[in-house]
């Protein structure tokens, strides 16, 4: 147990590949090590070999007294799905707290989670995000999620309902699910509905957890038949699980094409001014 009363029994979880940039891993790390609350250990896997720069930070943390580092090496890149689905069974506690190595979690985050989970009957817990281009102290844009389970349900149907590096979830209820799945562009989306389907209790705190980068440029590559028709292939699997119906399947696939469809510079305006909403200040936690 800590100063605060929560344990520290709970597994940090990443997936690091080649074309990450060393100092975005350095931030993403350093903010680990800063949190009121820290992890028992972090579990960083390789997914496919990496360059010495990204090594060189890693190693740096394991040299660290306040953190354990446990690395899993995958042969070649499988993709986040498959290095999460093998980095799983390597976290030693039932807690598990996911992270992409090149955000930021604000340092009350696993204070903020660990909380929910001792005053709530819950399986995952997740939060808010404030997306950044340059510095956090620069913000452009948030991602707000729904609180409540029923909340969650409803909204699973049309989008994801989690920001997928803010989430902490039970890993046995993630295994009993069937575990992270090859699923291009819906990896999380896929997961949080076979939790669903298995009996899964889900919430998000009203609190922004993560600065996330984002690139204004690459939200407007997002677009095009090739982009749509990975996003269909995704959805299609999900509709196969029946947690979603065919009119749900349609209607989604519909504002997709019109989405890839668009210009790149109008894709922009509707991606930060409707999907994620502008903010003016950093946070209000």
């Amino acid at each position: 147990m800590t100063d605060s009363g929560l344990t520290n029994e709970f597994s940090v979880l990443m997936s690091v590949y080649y074309k990450e940039k060393p100092e975005y891993l350095d931030e993403c790390l350093n903010s680990l090590i800063n949190q009121t609350v820290k992890a028992g250990e972090w579990v960083i896997v390789h997914d496919g070999p990496i360059t010495a720069e990204l090594q060189a930070v890693i190693d740096k943390y394991k040299e660290n007294e306040n953190t354990a580092v446990k690395e899993v090496f995958l042969e070649k890149n499988m993709g986040l799905g498959i290095a999460l689905s093998q980095g799983i069974f390597e976290c030693a506690y039932d807690m598990v707290a996911r992270m992409d190595t090149d955000d930021i979690a604000v340092p009350e985050r696993f204070e903020f989670q660990l909380k929910a989970f001792e005053e709530n009957d819950i399986d995952i817990c997740g939060g808010h995000i404030i997306e950044f281009e340059t510095t956090p102290d620069k913000p452009i844009a948030e991602r707000r999620v729904p609180l409540t389970h029923e909340e969650i349900v409803e909204y699973q149907k049309r989008r994801s309902a989690f920001n997928h590096m803010t989430v902490m979830f039970k890993k046995s209820k993630v295994i009993e699910s069937g575990n992270y799945k090859d699923c291009p562009l819906m990896e999380d989306d896929m997961l949080w509905v076979d939790m669903l389907l298995h009996g899964a209790k889900m919430m998000n705190v009203d609190k922004y957890l993560c600065y996330v980068r984002t690139n204004r440029d690459m939200i407007a590559r997002r677009g095009g038949l090739k982009y749509y028709k990975k996003y269909k292939k995704a959805r299609k699997m999900i509709l196969d699980t029946g947690f979603i119906s065919k009119k749900d399947f349609k209607k989604t696939n519909r504002i997709q094409l019109v989405l890839c469809l668009m210009p790149k510079w109008l894709r922009k305006k509707v991606f930060f001014g409707i999907l994620h909403k502008k903010i003016k200040r950093p946070s209000d936690n």
